[in-house]
């Protein structure tokens, strides 16, 4: 995380249907007040939601809440999804076939953010994802 933090918002969620969209609201306002730019925030909010649904879907978590943190730095925003499951291997890429309707959410939060990184273990996945400021402003 960048030495300078400007603001800070923690949230536990419960996994629980349309939840996620707490954390999009939380999403949209800080991008906004960054002046990212209505593309870049629609693409934070869609990342966010995708990380969220992939941690109520995959975790397979004993625990039922996801915690997101928030922050905002002075050139980026930073996310980071939470969870408490099992942790999965981040080198296995999912594969994407033809007509396939689900699958793609860490193809598309790539896509979407400038930076996603996993650390992920038996106690659970911590997914991060960045979105600098001049690439989007």
């Amino acid at each position: 995380m960048s030495a300078n933090t400007l603001k800070r918002i923690e949230l536990e969620i419960p996994i629980a249907h349309d939840q996620e969209l707490e954390a999009a609201k939380v999403a949209e306002q800080l991008a906004e007040e960054m002046q990212l730019g209505p593309d870049c925030v629609a693409e934070v909010k869609l990342a966010v939601v995708e990380g969220i649904i992939n941690a109520f879907e995959h975790s397979g978590s004993q625990i039922p809440k996801v915690r997101v943190e928030f922050a905002v730095h002075d050139e980026e925003l930073e996310v980071v999804v939470q969870d408490f499951g099992q942790g999965f291997d981040p080198s296995a890429r999912p594969a994407v076939r033809p007509l396939q309707k689900r699958g793609y959410g860490r193809l598309l939060m790539e896509s979407l953010m400038d930076e996603v990184t996993y650390f992920t273990g038996p106690q659970g996945t911590r997914l991060v994802m960045k979105k600098r400021r001049p690439k989007c402003a």
